[in-house]
């Protein structure tokens, strides 16, 4: 691997079978782009037709990233399924906006409200709380049951009962 393409890290936070959540940290460019493109492209050959893509700590994207994520969002939705950012920075909303492709996103402002918008039966739980680890190192597989559900009048922090 060349020291440029070790300017992205993409993370698996969190998987059920139908949805995954990554977290991109560092460049989305030239450099990263095949490998971008390669671990996510697996995520859903794998079966995660929902990816939601945690773009906290993205800290540039140029137009070949813009490409990754036109080509990631239209296999998600041949497949019946969807590209989700979240936390995303306000250079890449002028690029997207630049390039009148913000609309083709779905672009919400957290993770929570990103994984809201997924199928109740593909949601994983999030914040994942008490949750081992899958004996291989991978993120623990999981669907948020119907009591873990957000109510949006809980207060944050207190458990439903």
């Amino acid at each position: 691997m060349s020291e440029k393409s070790r300017r992205l890290n993409l993370t698996l936070l969190v998987a059920t079978d139908g949805c995954a959540l990554l977290r991109a940290a560092g460049e989305l460019d030239v450099h990263t782009e095949q490998r971008f493109l390669a671990d996510a492209g697996e995520l859903v050959d794998s079966g995660h037709l929902y990816l939601v893509l945690d773009l906290t700590a993205l800290t540039f994207c140029d137009s070949r990233g813009l490409n990754c994520l036109l080509a990631l969002d239209w296999l998600c939705r041949r497949l019946d399924g969807r590209l989700i950012l979240a936390s995303v920075g306000n250079r890449l909303l002028q690029l997207l906006d630049q390039t009148k492709v913000r609309e083709r996103f779905l672009v919400v402002p957290t993770v929570g409200a990103a994984l809201d918008r997924v199928p109740d039966e593909h949601r994983p739980v999030w914040p994942p709380v008490d949750v081992a680890p899958e004996a291989d190192g991978s993120p623990a597989q999981g669907v948020r049951p119907p009591s873990a559900r957000r109510d949006p009048d809980a207060v944050p922090g207190r458990r439903a009962r």
